[in-house]
């Protein structure tokens, strides 16, 4: 560890690692008992999937998302993200016999166009979300769209714009690390890549895999596309940030001209035709964020504002857990954060730009592979000895955070990391082909359906309060309410309304507002 590292550590009062803040999105798909997707509307039952606080839809109708508020503790988090399956199990329940697939790669897929997209009802924004999804699945593909995952919102009290995007380019380095140790899609259904070029192997009747893979999802199966390969965004501040996502939601992108705004029938193709369509479009392993105020578009919040949190996109579906994640993985994200912040941070490059994307594809397709060497600082380095380095550098860091908060977990968690990289076998990728292969007669769909059943008992079976059931009944109803209001209140014409929402105009600071420090 190195002396700057220990003495800004040494520096950091054990209130402000106290105030250290974490939250949970977790998508999952809705599936049949026999491991298709469910083609049902979104249920009812769940409140509508625009207004409400923690129960909503990603890209596709049969796509659950799962949300908790902003926790001090990782352990009230769990429990709160635990509650929300509960009742939503206990919906889809009384309506029939759909579970939550617990992989990240989709169960058996329809063909494309029949993969329904989101609803969100009758008024502008629902109807915009409506119109982005469409966009989506022009430019990508709906297959893809349905690829699941969790992402772990984070923040630490005091810390500037400026300090969170070099924890960005850190993250970005050592990202392979988190894939490494808990990715967990190392196999899938032939279907999704049917008609797809890939390097995949058979495995069994039905199911692909990589032999050495951590993440099929975070590799080039996953969220993939040429128009944004060719973004070179800098996360060297700011200003640099935001000039570049400005210049993707304004640049026009040629194929997606050719797709037009809207079809010859006057239905909507997508929001815009320039090389992104709105923020959220630009994928990547960890964002900057901001919470926007009604209306606003995300870049506006983030150049007036500064950064409030960061977003970790690149967490798998842990099919081994009921939730999709466990107390041990939260607590070495929020050491590895913090040793992304603690550690010096140099500008990135271009050409370090691409050995990470290469890093990146390389983890995600053969992490476990023995020997494998990843691109550091323009030299080759073993990804195991990387990680134990880092690992190495994060003890002092978990220390901290026991000493902190009472305990020993902290440590446990980055001594468990250490073992991960000391015997590959023992990780989540690797379970994953043992169970498949020793199980399920080399079945990805096998293997899936049989632990989706499992979560949905074990989840059914915890006690669920009749308080909290009409608690989440009241969220329903109180949800659904706010949605007619929202329709209700709505008298401009959705192409005026979407004009403006993509305006150019709207990405900018206020005029006569000076720009936050970067």
């Amino acid at each position: 560890m190195s002396n700057r590292l220990q003495e800004r550590l040494g520096a950091l009062p054990a209130a402000r690692l106290k105030g250290m803040r974490r939250g949970i999105e977790k998508e999952s798909l809705r599936a049949l008992p026999d491991g298709k997707l469910a083609l049902t509307p979104h249920p009812l039952a769940l409140g509508s999937a625009l207004t409400h606080p923690h129960i909503t839809t990603d890209f596709s109708e049969s796509q659950l998302e799962l949300i908790t508020g902003v926790h001090a503790g990782v352990e009230s988090a769990l429990e709160e993200l635990t509650r929300v399956h509960q009742f939503t199990y206990r919906v889809l329940d009384q309506l029939g016999d759909e579970r939550l697939w617990v992989s990240s790669m989709p169960c058996g897929l329809p063909t494309d166009e029949t993969i329904p997209i989101g609803r969100y009802g009758s008024s502008n924004v629902g109807r915009a979300k409506s119109v982005y999804r469409m966009g989506l699945s022009h430019r990508y593909g709906r297959r893809m769209q349905t690829i699941s995952g969790i992402h772990y919102n984070w923040s630490l009290p005091e810390v500037s714009s400026e300090e969170y995007f070099a924890l960005i380019r850190n993250f970005r380095r050592q990202a392979f690390l988190l894939l490494y140790l808990f990715g967990a899609s190392p196999a899938l259904c032939s279907s999704f890549v049917a008609g797809r070029p890939h390097e995949l192997q058979p495995l069994g009747d039905g199911s692909m895999y990589m032999p050495h893979g951590t993440s099929l999802r975070m590799g080039r199966l996953g969220y993939q596309s040429e128009a944004q390969a060719s973004l070179a965004v800098s996360y060297n501040s700011l200003e640099g940030y935001g000039a570049s996502l400005q210049d993707a939601l304004t640049r026009p992108w040629p194929a997606y001209e050719a797709i037009g705004i809207r079809n010859l029938g006057g239905d909507y193709n997508q929001l815009g035709t320039s090389l992104l369509q709105i923020e959220n479009e630009f994928y990547g392993t960890i964002r900057p964020k901001r919470v926007i105020h009604s209306g606003e578009r995300p870049l506006h919040a983030l150049r007036e504002r500064g950064v409030e949190y960061v977003e970790v996109r690149l967490m798998d579906l842990d099919p081994f857990e009921t939730v999709g994640i466990n107390a041990q993985t939260m607590r070495f994200i929020d050491v590895f954060l913090l040793h992304c912040l603690l550690n010096d941070s140099p500008d990135d490059t271009p050409q370090e730009i691409a050995d990470l994307a290469q890093n990146q594809h390389l983890t995600a397709a053969r992490g476990r592979e023995p020997g494998l060497k990843l691109r550091r600082d323009g030299r080759e380095v073993a990804l195991t000895d990387w990680g134990l380095e880092l690992v190495e550098q994060c003890l002092p860091i978990a220390a901290a955070l026991d000493a902190a908060q009472g305990g020993t977990q902290h440590v446990d968690a980055v001594r468990a990391a250490k073992a991960g990289l000391e015997n590959p076998d023992s990780l989540p990728s690797a379970r994953v082909l043992a169970a498949i292969e020793q199980q399920h007669g080399n079945s990805f769909v096998g293997f899936v359906r049989a632990q989706s059943e499992q979560t949905r008992a074990a989840l059914l079976a915890l006690p669920f309060s009749a308080a909290q059931q009409a608690g989440f009944e009241q969220m329903t109803a109180e949800s659904i309410q706010a949605q007619k209001r929202i329709e209700a209140a709505d008298t401009m014409p959705f192409e005026i309304y979407r004009e403006q929402y993509v305006s150019p105009a709207r990405l900018g600071m206020a005029p006569g507002r000076l720009p936050v420090a970067a």
